[in-house]
């Protein structure tokens, strides 16, 4: 794949701020890339949101956040930006076309050239951030953008930050009544000063565990443990992606995944039909690994509607809706839910910024339920621009 050389702003046909009397297209900035592990993924994401957009409806803004965290220019060109031979894209840092996130009551985005002065680049009306992980999914770009007063897809700050965090997040919903797990957090000390409480209290979880980051996603540094004696391989990997670490019980059941999309007009959000990832090659890891997920499309199918009784599909999606409530969710998320051989539903997680490529289970089910890739990403931008900025 041939490698791009962003333009400067002038040669790439953005036009300056306009004047509120000129019409134009809605100008969305398409904000990928950032500093997490999933950077790769993020970047995946953006092409194929790039590629399925209404260019009729949409003035398109390019956005990608190097894994340093420097804000460019990106190139507006769909195929360079997907996983190619298993390799995940990565935005390139750039000398020039340095891009400035908006200041506070301006929603402009400014090119910053070497020698020059800050120039418009456009004008915002919502952004789409398509970040993935801390520094981007956690609430701190969040943050950034109500700052701005600029309108933007998805979760606020409060809502991102405890669907980012596993502990704050079963905590809240545990409050709010919701069936989970047990589980035992490993806190960044404890591990060091105070390993056998921790074990003592993994052991009375039963095995198998799951041993995961609690503030990373894409099922990154997860690990399965059978046996108390890979306990430690399986933390040390988890601290590899934070300091915080979550241990839960193995549920015994199904893995479902039900789509939340936001509701119009103060309506409540709606669920999409369940469906079910069924992996077909397990040799690797026994469970949807990163790896299946993103780099091994022949080793998952997904079943949607999954093969469950009616009555038990509207108790998920019920679930689902309630799940993205408890937290104040907006826009869009994915809940994961356990249905255990009795029928009952366990929430496993919510994810505030699910995968998002047209491959990812989100728009899968979506898809599955009536509404097309290219309809869904409308109406998250509908939803956004709907949407009051501030307190609401």
């Amino acid at each position: 794949m041939s490698h791009h050389t962003p333009e400067p702003a002038s040669a790439r046909n953005l036009s300056p701020v306009p004047t509120p009397d000129v019409a134009r297209k809605t100008r969305v900035v398409i904000l990928f890339g950032g500093r997490s592990g999933e950077h790769g993924i993020s970047v995946a994401t953006a092409g194929g949101v790039l590629g399925a957009i209404d260019r009729s409806k949409y003035e398109v803004v390019p956005v990608g956040i190097t894994p340093n965290g420097q804000w460019v220019i990106a190139a507006d060109e769909p195929e360079r930006w997907a996983i190619t031979d298993g390799k995940a894209p990565e935005v390139p840092a750039s000398a020039a076309d340095v891009v400035l996130p908006m200041t506070v009551g301006d929603t402009a985005l400014r090119v910053l050239e070497p020698g020059q002065a800050p120039s418009a680049l456009a004008d915002v009306d919502v952004v789409f951030p398509l970040l993935h992980g801390p520094y981007g999914e956690d609430g701190t770009l969040q943050g950034l953008l109500e700052l701005a007063d600029a309108r933007y897809v998805g979760s606020g700050v409060l809502a991102s930050a405890v669907g980012m965090d596993k502990h704050f997040m079963k905590m809240v919903f545990a409050a709010q009544g919701l069936p989970i797990g047990t589980y035992a957090v490993i806190k960044p000390g404890d591990w060091d000063d105070r390993r056998d409480a921790v074990l003592a209290a993994v052991e009375q979880l039963g095995l198998p565990v799951f041993v995961k980051p609690a503030r990373a996603g894409s099922s990154l540094g997860i690990s399965r443990v059978d046996s108390l004696d890979d306990l430690a391989a399986a933390v040390d990997e988890a601290r590899r992606f934070d300091p915080k670490v979550m241990v839960e019980a193995g549920v015994v059941g199904r893995e479902i995944e039900c789509s939340v999309l936001g509701g119009r007009g103060g309506g409540r959000p709606r669920a999409s039909l369940p469906g079910e990832v069924l992996v077909t090659d397990e040799s690797k890891s026994g469970f949807y690994d990163y790896e299946a997920k993103y780099f091994d499309e022949a080793a998952t199918v997904l079943s949607c509607p999954a093969d469950l009784p009616d009555a038990v599909i509207k108790e998920i999606q019920e679930i689902a809706v309630r799940t993205f409530e408890a937290i104040d969710a907006e826009g869009l998320a994915r809940v994961d839910v356990f249905v255990t051989p009795d029928g009952q539903v366990v929430v496993n997680e919510i994810n505030t910024m699910p995968g998002f490529t047209p491959f990812s289970m989100y728009p899968r089910m979506w898809e599955a339920s009536g509404l097309s890739y290219p309809e869904l990403i409308d109406e998250l931008v509908q939803l956004a621009l709907e949407r009051p900025t501030g307190l609401r």
